[in-house]
């Protein structure tokens, strides 16, 4: 017993990936059986290595190292070794038994051996494993405060350069550059760990630094560099936990690396640390901020940092003031501010700056939408719902949308006063609809308008100076009963029109258009006109075979 079902693997993976997966079955070697994972490589686009864990909490989970796996997905990858399990299941449960027994044996065997024996073990690996060596000098200098060795070490796994190829990391050294900065990290937590917390602070920096310049010169494509890059920034944010540097010069050097235009590898978010800085900190972070704000009052980061800052100390006045030097001449900053004093619990002032957005962008044919749905709906809270009205007809007027023409109707059936307010709207799109010389040609929206209202009789007058094709169907659609003559011949023209385009989507379309026009003839009882229309159609149109296909679907 394995623990898990086909079903499992494909709620886990997606249908796709699992169907996919399917064509990996052969592509699966070297499985391994461990007492609680699998291991094995799928020989793909290239080798990966997948590992599924049997026991955890939530069932049968997979980690694979091919893009897809890396971002956290179960991959077909995946899929491919847990299909292979599910064929061995009969022997699966021996094996686990059986790698138990060897870890059991493993523990037992390293236990019974002298000192002598396991350094003589422990110098084996280290020649033969480079990494481990790296580990373990890293920690055998920390343990005797062997700084100097300790930061060359760590320095020099931050060093892009022996992966760089004409100065540039490619994408299929980037994995390789992204575990030796990985192990920086771990190197940084280790030293913290060993007492060097000071020391780590200042390499940890040192590092943010390196990768910040090199970050731009590497391809990047899977993340995997700046998932590295963010274990060393923890590592950064947990030495200063633990050393408590000083305020001012932490609080200078996080300003420094969020507004530095060359770190784009870590993000560094400066509340984070609010514990190291303290007030004093925080306060110079602050000074700082503003003072950098000033000196650029367009950088993004300088506003990002002041306003996380402004909003970490809950000063909402100050808040107002920053959003206030640079109002969109859309309403969107004007709602941010309405916002944030609503939340504070300041209403009236939150109403009175939306208002003043309102008032500022209201010779904008376009004004952002939150904005206005922000006043109409606080009039409505408080009572004044004919001022909503007012807002919807403004806007209306300026915009002459249908969605406006929406809004208009909804705010104004809620105090009983649409049909004043429709035949004021209708006349305002009918003055659209003439062109500067007094004659008629016909209003998109007008039509569209007469449509949403249901008022199809009206519709028609339009659409006989002018309508486009989307609204001559859907008059159509709606009139196969009561005007099947005057549908039909929309229809018959529109089948026309269709006849040269082609695809799926297309032939669709078509065969709808001959469902409409055949309910007309039995409306009309002219069906046999239709029949004979249908196949000379169907002749003329012969060759192309997925149209007879989708058409004989229809019945047609």
């Amino acid at each position: 017993m394995v623990g898990f079902g086909e079903g499992d693997l494909r709620a886990l993976a997606g249908t796709r990936s699992f169907e996919r997966g399917l064509g990996y079955l052969d592509a699966v070697s070297g499985l391994e059986v461990g007492e609680g994972s699998v291991t094995a490589v799928v020989h793909g686009t290239d080798v990966y290595e997948v590992e599924l864990t049997l026991d955890g909490d939530e069932g049968v989970s997979g980690w694979c190292d091919c893009p897809h796996g890396q971002e956290g997905n179960f991959c077909k990858h995946c899929v491919a070794v847990g299909l292979t399990v599910l064929r061995r299941a009969k022997t699966i449960p021996h094996q686990r038994a059986t790698a138990r027994a060897r870890g059991s044996g493993l523990e037992a065997w390293l236990s019974a051996l002298s000192r002598d024996e396991l350094q003589g073990l422990l110098r084996e690996h280290i020649a033969e494993d480079r990494e481990l060596r790296r580990r373990l000098e890293l920690r055998a200098a920390a343990a005797r405060s062997d700084l100097g060795t300790v930061r060359d070490r760590i320095i020099a796994l931050i060093d892009p350069r022996p992966f760089a190829r004409y100065g540039y990391i490619e994408y299929a050294d980037a994995s390789g550059y992204a575990r030796q900065v990985a192990e920086a990290a771990s190197a940084l937590r280790a030293l913290t760990a060993d007492g060097q917390a000071v020391q780590a602070v200042g390499l940890a920096e040192e590092s943010i630094r390196v990768l910040g310049e090199a970050y731009g010169e590497i391809d990047d494509s899977d993340g995997v560099v700046g998932e590295a890059a963010a274990a060393v920034a923890e590592a950064h944010l947990e030495a200063c936990g633990v050393a408590r540097p000083n305020p001012a010069r932490l609080a200078e050097w996080l300003v420094g690396t969020v507004l530095d235009d060359s770190n784009d590898v870590t993000d560094v978010d400066p509340l984070d640390y609010a514990d190291s800085l303290g007030p004093s900190g925080l306060a110079r972070m602050r000074q700082l901020a503003v003072e950098a704000l000033r000196r650029r009052p367009s950088g993004w980061a300088e506003r990002y940092l002041t306003e996380r800052l402004i909003k970490a100390e809950g000063d909402v006045d100050a808040l107002v003031a920053l959003h206030a030097q640079d109002l969109d001449p859309f309403g969107a900053t004007h709602l941010l501010i309405a916002e944030e004093l609503e939340s504070a619990g300041r209403g009236d002032e939150a109403l009175a700056w939306a208002e003043r957005g309102l008032w500022e962008c209201a010779a904008e044919t376009y004004i952002d939408g939150r904005l206005v749905d922000y006043v109409c709906v606080r009039y409505v809270k408080t009572g004044r719902a004919a001022n909503a009205v007012a807002v919807r007809r403004d806007r209306f007027r300026l915009e002459r949308s249908l969605a406006a023409y929406r809004q208009l109707r909804s705010a104004a059936r809620a105090v009983d006063c649409w049909e004043v307010e429709r035949a004021a709207a209708l006349a305002t799109l009918e003055e659209d609809a003439r062109c500067e010389h007094g004659c008629r040609y016909g209003g998109p929206v007008l039509i569209d308008a007469l449509l949403d209202d249901g008022d199809v009789d009206a519709a028609w007058r339009e659409a006989s100076f002018r309508a486009d094709d989307r609204q001559r169907e859907r008059l159509a659609d709606l009139s196969r009963e009561t005007r099947p003559a005057e549908a039909l011949g929309v229809y018959l023209r529109l089948v026309e029109r269709s006849k040269e385009p082609t695809g799926d989507r297309a032939y669709e379309h078509l065969a709808q258009l001959l469902l409409g026009a055949r309910d007309c003839h039995r409306a009309l009882g002219t069906e046999e006109v239709f029949g004979v229309y249908l196949a000379g159609l169907r002749t003329e149109l012969q060759r192309r075979r997925k149209l007879m296909s989708i058409l004989d679907r229809h019945s047609l």
